[in-house]
């Protein structure tokens, strides 16, 4: 069977388990513990397993109530009885859903049945479990969508700023550390799977190329997954990122990051001491972060997905807009179509920009791309794909053809060769005309003819849609904490 067969029949398992009351959401959670067991044997790290709770034993267990109560055993004690950190952490106050052993017995026969190789394919587990996550991302109930950025626009982010051999990588709101995982594939596909390079080379890029944070437990536990069959083994830390842990993460090369839209919980400002300008909005503390947190040699480079709110907002979002543009060349900005997050009312763009050697006068010009206006509207019908993106890649690197991006694009900014390139989404504003404008950073936006008083009105209706997907995504996060604390 293919990738896609294999997680589609994981997924329509979780169908079988409905009369345990278990969620999309919680079923992935599950499946994560069991298959973990099992990819340890088939990928033969099961030696970090203690004896007692290898997959070979648990499979073995006849019995249906014995099975279940070694299963029940294992989460709750596994955590402190492996001597690998990551399983430790995968296994941190886990805890089962499942109240029908009969149902455990399903789910292991089930995953046991399957053939993780074939002769004539490379190893697919990474490319199941990733499509798990992505079918929980889609499906809405679950509220994960927004832990999961499109991977058409993760793989376009990654190219453009094109990271190097010998980097430090970081993600500092992982969710599933979808974009870690894209930017270490980027490299491996240049080196041959690392075998290009030298011992301690290959050792950083596994070890210490690529980092990340995740405040959510059930998403952290979900992205040490996802990296460990990836063969990524660097450090994803369970926390918040605009606490004072927050602080220690600096000095990186380059920052990939889609941050968790809404405001703090309860308004508060967050407690990070180094930050000059607090604000409740997460996103532009976010930002704050990310751009602090680079190396000062002018190279060091970030793309950040952000809403719409973080261009426009008056007091502290202006006073963010023009740090950052002191601090570092905001070079491109790319108004994303809407829909393609499962927050479909939230409107968001991709912050292209590279920390300077001084903190002022970086930013002398910004380049808009229009990906919104008259676009299709993304979904079943129309997926969204990485070729929805090859005028602006050409655009981007300045002329450039996306099918050779991966191959010879180094991340160079040339503004003399965008400015050959013609497309009447491509604009070009100076720091002097976004300054007329109050430093607002919501434009480039082409002329919609078919815009009406009728679709004016709607505009309400989107501001009231982004409050509905914020409240939706803020209830998840609390029925997170609730169950935490059970």
């Amino acid at each position: 069977m293919s990738a896609e067969q294999i997680a589609k029949k994981l997924w329509d398992l979780c169908n079988v388990l409905r009369d345990d009351g278990i969620t999309y959401h919680q079923y992935l959670n599950e499946l994560t513990y069991i298959l973990f067991l099992r990819l340890s044997e088939v990928k033969k790290f099961d030696a970090d397993i203690p004896e007692e709770y290898r997959w070979s034993r648990l499979k073995a267990i006849a019995d249906n109530k014995e099975l279940f109560d070694t299963y029940r055993d294992m989460l709750a004690n596994i955590s402190q009885k492996s001597r690998n950190a990551t399983i430790s952490e995968i296994y941190t106050n886990a805890s089962t859903t499942l109240r029908k052993p009969v149902n455990l017995r399903t789910l292991i026969t089930s995953i046991d049945d399957i053939d993780w190789y074939e002769e004539h394919e490379q190893d697919k587990i990474a490319t199941i479990y990733e499509e798990l996550l992505e079918r929980n991302a889609g499906e809405k109930k679950s509220g994960a969508g927004q832990y999961f950025t499109p991977r058409p626009l993760i793989n376009v982010m990654v190219d453009l700023v094109a990271p190097q051999v010998g980097e430090r990588w970081n993600d500092p709101a992982a969710g599933t550390f979808g974009f870690m995982i894209a930017a270490s594939e980027y490299l491996k596909a240049k080196t041959d799977h690392y075998f290009d390079l030298g011992r301690e080379e290959r050792d950083f890029q596994v070890h210490k190329a690529f980092s990340g944070c995740e405040l959510v437990q059930d998403a952290h536990r979900l992205a040490l997954m996802n990296a460990k069959l990836h063969g990524i083994e660097s450090s994803i830390v369970l926390g918040d990122t605009l606490s004072e842990l927050g602080k220690s993460f600096t000095g990186y090369d380059g920052v990939l990051a889609n941050p968790p839209f809404g405001t703090k919980k309860g308004g508060e400002r967050p407690n990070r001491s180094d930050l000059t300008y607090l604000t409740s909005n997460k996103q532009l503390n976010f930002l704050q972060h990310i751009y602090r947190s680079l190396k000062t040699n002018g190279k060091a480079r970030a793309a950040v997905v952000l809403p719409d709110n973080v261009l426009f907002e008056d007091g502290d979002g202006q006073r963010i807009r023009r740090d950052l543009m002191d601090k570092c060349n905001l070079h491109t900005i790319l108004r994303l179509p809407t829909g393609i997050f499962y927050a479909a009312g939230v409107k968001t763009n991709v912050l292209f920009f590279t920390r300077g050697t001084t903190d002022s006068g970086n930013t002398r010009q910004v380049w808009f791309y229009d990906m919104r206006t008259n676009m299709p509207a993304f979904g079943k019908r129309t997926p969204f794909t990485r070729d929805a993106f090859a005028s602006f890649v050409t655009a981007y690197t300045g002329g450039l053809p996306m099918a050779e991006v991966r191959n010879r694009y180094d991340g160079t900014i040339d503004h003399a060769r965008r400015a050959t390139v013609t497309d009447e989404r491509w604009l070009c504003l100076t720091r002097e005309q976004i300054a007329q404008k109050n430093d607002s950073l919501d434009l480039g936006l082409i002329a919609d003819a078919s815009l009406t008083s009728a679709d004016q009105l709607a505009e309400p209706l989107d501001i009231a849609q982004q409050a509905m997907d914020e409240l939706k995504a803020m209830m998840y996060e609390l029925n997170l904490m609730m169950e935490e604390l059970k």
